[in-house]
């Protein structure tokens, strides 16, 4: 069995175009019957805790992934990130293991890849400016796949942590990119072409987002379920995808009211649902988690190991 921890993962050098690609092939095998995930389970102890499991599987060729994290809002405290978990690779017809992969590593990126994946058909291809409402791990991941895949020239920051906003920042002028880091959510917002807003989920997020901020042909991926906006405005967005309406009936808590949203992301990829209609529309991607994401991304970085011949072997 091939243990991969972060260091790993990163040294693969995993292109934006081969993660999307991945996810792509994976998310349309779900829409054609030959992939499977399982909505997300989740137990809340009432401390603050969250923990979360996803299964996903396919036969060709054969994987099957299971992952579970914690997030945990003391571990900082202890000098810990906020989420911990790992994903289990198996040979989804055998059972043999395969594989462990560090799952912060693997969550961060196949969110990104998420987004992504539907901001190449709901964001407007000439978009030049993005907005980030919280500046951690998924905003650094987010901001390295994006400006591959759309001429970013400016990043607006606005987050309440500053050493995230600090290495945000650097990660930006590494890429050339101009920053402006904001002390007020709406001056980040209002000339963004593409917002990503990814605090950390926790149920005590009050909204502070008035979505009317958002200018005609905004883009919107919200990997925090859209707490940090205002619900009863959602409805200026003319089109809303979510990941999974299949996981998010099974939810106790919506994220939004049924009538907002337009599809999902198996209609989408599958042309069930259309995508932007026009340069004005205001289009967004709300969503919890991806479950066949985490297989297609474990999937890729463990073949990718494999060719390179890196990773920690063991029985």
């Amino acid at each position: 069995m091939l243990y991969l921890d972060q260091s790993v993962l990163q040294s693969l050098e995993l292109t934006s175009q081969s993660v999307v690609e991945c996810m792509e092939r994976m998310i349309i095998g779900q829409v054609e019957g030959v992939a499977w995930s399982n909505p997300k389970s989740v137990i809340q102890p009432g401390d603050g805790r969250y923990m979360m499991s996803t299964l996903s599987a396919v036969d060709d060729p054969p994987y099957l992934a299971a992952k579970s994290i914690v997030l945990n809002p003391e571990n900082p405290r202890d000098g810990l990130p906020q989420i911990n978990g790992l994903i289990v690779l198996l040979d989804s017809r055998s059972g043999v293991p395969l594989a462990i992969l560090d799952g912060n590593w693997i969550t961060a990126i196949r969110t990104a890849g998420a987004s992504a994946l539907v901001a190449r058909r709901l964001a407007r291809a000439e978009s030049h400016t993005i907005t980030f409402i919280g500046a951690g791990l998924q905003a650094r991941s987010h901001l390295r796949l994006f400006a591959e895949l759309f001429p970013l020239e400016q990043i607006f920051i606005y987050g309440r942590g500053k050493p995230n906003r600090l290495e945000l920042s650097k990660v930006a002028e590494s890429l050339r990119l101009e920053v402006k880091d904001c002390e007020q959510p709406k001056k980040a917002i209002l000339d963004a072409d593409m917002v990503i807003s990814s605090l950390t989920l926790t149920d005590m997020i009050d909204p502070f987002i008035d979505p009317n901020w958002l200018k005609t042909g905004v883009f919107l991926s919200s990997t925090d379920c859209a707490k940090p906006f205002r619900q009863s405005d959602m409805s200026i967005f003319d089109c809303v995808i979510i990941d999974d309406m299949k996981q998010e009936a099974a939810m106790m808590n919506p994220m939004l009211p049924k009538n907002l949203i337009s599809g999902d992301l198996f209609s989408l990829l599958s042309g069930r649902t259309e995508g932007r209609k026009s340069e004005r529309e205001r289009c967004a991607f709300v969503f919890r988690s991806v479950a066949i994401g985490d297989l297609a991304l474990s999937t890729l970085a463990y073949e990718t190991a494999c060719r390179l011949g890196v990773g920690l072997q063991f029985d």
